[in-house]
């Protein structure tokens, strides 16, 4: 892994009051729906998923985070309430941190800011890139990329390549299609090898990228 100038860990460390070390075991809430927005997250071990539920009761899933992530930062533009919840999908070791703590930290180190603005401004390409991938991509292509995207690959380093269990019906949620798509989907790049189920996860090759590729 390419080594970062600045450590956003380390420097977060030396944020006195206002920052906590929390723990959450697996399908544990983080923060739901309507909480207040008071604290920005920041992943150090686990994953997190994000989430979201309409006012007829339909959940549609927004996102998976993993170590070196941010999220809840909502309150820091003036969001009064979670718009959504976080739920951990590992055992999670997060590092929270209060409203005006984090507004103090990007004050005071203006590397720290400049990394949090390039954080945020990627994941905003990536909400535009999965609007896309919605729009104008087949369930079978979104199942794909959303599996690659979960293993990193694309990133920096070597990918996971094992993603933690996930259920069917969640990836049909992130990807708008039916639990029963993705089950025949899902058997179909096993038969094909690009991926493989084992005690730890779900293991996913690199030559599924040539589904994401293929027009």
């Amino acid at each position: 892994m390419k080594k970062r100038d600045f450590d956003p860990q380390e420097f977060l460390a030396t944020i006195g009051a206002g920052r906590k070390v929390v723990t959450f075991p697996k399908k544990q809430t983080i923060f739901s729906q309507g909480d207040a927005a008071d604290s920005v997250f920041y992943v150090q071990q686990g994953k997190v998923r994000l989430s979201v539920v309409s006012k007829i009761g339909k959940e549609a899933s927004l996102g998976i985070l993993s170590e070196g992530d941010f999220f809840g930062e909502g309150g820091l533009a003036g969001q009064p309430l979670r718009m959504g919840s976080a739920t951990a999908m590992t055992d999670c070791e997060l590092l929270r941190i209060d409203k005006k703590a984090m507004m103090l930290a990007l004050h005071r180190e203006h590397k720290f800011s400049d990394l949090f603005v390039a954080y945020l401004l990627a994941r905003n390409i990536r909400y535009e890139e999965d609007l896309v991938d919605q729009l104008f991509n087949s369930s079978e292509k979104r199942l794909a990329r959303i599996l690659l995207l979960l293993a990193h690959f694309g990133k920096e380093g070597r990918p996971d390549t094992v993603i933690p269990k996930i259920s069917q019906e969640t990836l049909a949620e992130m990807i708008g299609t039916t639990r029963s798509r993705v089950s025949f989907f899902m058997n179909r790049f096993r038969e094909l090898g690009f991926v493989d189920y084992g005690g730890d996860g779900l293991q996913v090759h690199s030559s599924l990228l040539n589904i994401v590729l293929h027009d």
